[in-house]
């Protein structure tokens, strides 16, 4: 998982990720910017797909954005 140094994602909010497997990876500090490319696709994916479809599942969420 990729997040910001927000304050308000404690140690404790990391160490549920860490317990489920995830790696938590900090964005480099004073970037506000780091997170704009992505922040733009998911809401390209959000408004083109996810908005006029429903999706069952993970195999098919991977079949859509694939096609």
């Amino acid at each position: 998982m990729i997040r910001d140094r927000e304050s308000k994602f404690t140690a404790p909010f990391d160490e549920v990720f860490r317990a489920e497997g995830i790696r938590v990876v900090r964005t480099t500090a004073q970037a506000p910017r780091m997170n704009a490319i992505m922040e733009r696709w998911v809401g390209s994916v959000r408004r083109e797909i996810l908005d006029r479809m429903l999706i069952v599942n993970t195999a098919h969420l991977r079949k859509v954005l694939t096609e």
